[in-house]
């Protein structure tokens, strides 16, 4: 508390999206929609998964933790973005955007840990058969997602730590609708280039590693199947798809933020919302669409509804 005492800003003003009045009513109501859809949706799929037991495998609990995930992330960044929507003075207290970066980097680092994680549960069901119940047993599955969050916050408090160091006296204007690590670090009233390249390694780099990693272990996977059987690859790539768009997804926007030499206003807004507001959205949508498991258990939900409709 004493290295956020000794800073001179108090808090920070987000400039938001738009000045635009009539653009900001627009994103307003969309944004809400959005975030209505992103609950309700990744939810749904939580509920799924409790709910029918033939969705009581690692794969599956795995994906609804990704889901719950999702809610908590979106949830860090989106109903302020469409309350300060509203407002003209859109202002954060600095323990507030301290603890909106670290909850981000919280969820991030778990988001990350997940796709790690769904991606050898598809190894070991697709590679591993015999193999797959004992390895990803119900105990294992519990340890991965505790080493999820393990890790998200290790990554997150040390990225704040690096934070809290800097001395924060004026300008206060963060061109953005939440407070993340690159843009706070302009605003340090010192040269941040040296922690910039660290912060940048320490996100960026393992970023990319992880999304190379993920994308050889899905290649290898298709092309192991595709060895021994005909149509093997077929299924494996239906089940293995939905989880590279999503990987692509997660890491596209923050390799770009973390690694691309130059900063533009625009793109980096963009990429801001994409992976707060649209790729939580779309992660029920990929599943869903994509998993037969998944459509055939919302069919048998529909049908024992409209079953008890007719007997009533």
């Amino acid at each position: 508390m004493d290295k956020l005492n000794s800073s001179t800003v108090s808090e920070f003003v987000l400039l938001g999206l738009s000045t635009s009045w009539e653009t900001k009513v627009f994103l307003m109501l969309a944004f809400s929609l959005i975030f209505l859809g992103i609950i309700l949706g990744n939810l749904f799929i939580v509920f799924l998964v409790i709910a029918d037991s033939n969705l009581h495998s690692p794969m599956y609990f795995l994906l609804a933790n990704l889901s719950l995930n999702d809610v908590g992330f979106s949830s860090v960044t989106v109903p302020r973005m469409i309350t300060d929507l509203l407002s003209e003075h859109n202002v954060i207290s600095f323990q507030g955007c301290m603890t909106q970066i670290c909850f981000i980097h919280i969820m991030g680092g778990m988001e990350l840990v997940l796709l790690i994680v769904m991606a050898f549960d598809r190894y070991i069901a697709i590679c591993k058969p015999l193999h797959y119940l004992n390895i990803m047993s119900p105990k294992r599955c519990v340890s991965f997602i505790a080493l999820g969050w393990v890790v998200g916050f290790v990554h997150a408090i040390s990225q704040l730590l690096l934070i809290l160091e800097l001395p924060f006296c004026g300008p206060r204007v963060v061109d953005s609708f939440f407070c993340d690590i690159p843009l706070v670090l302009k605003l340090a009233c010192m040269d941040t280039e040296t922690l910039g390249s660290i912060i940048n390694a320490d996100s960026g780099v393992l970023a990319t590693t992880c999304f190379i990693l993920l994308l050889v272990s899905y290649t290898y996977i298709l092309l192991t199947v595709r060895l021994h059987s005909k149509d093997g690859a077929s299924k494996a790539l239906s089940t293995c798809t939905s989880h590279i768009i999503v990987v692509v997804l997660f890491f596209g926007p923050c390799i770009f933020i973390y690694l691309w030499p130059v900063s533009i206003t625009w793109v980096d807004k963009f990429l801001a919302v994409f992976y707060t507001v649209i790729t939580p959205v779309l992660n029920p949508a990929i599943y869903t669409l994509r998993n037969k498991d998944i459509r055939n258990s919302i069919k048998k939900l529909v049908s024992h509804h409209v079953n008890s409709r007719n007997i009533c």
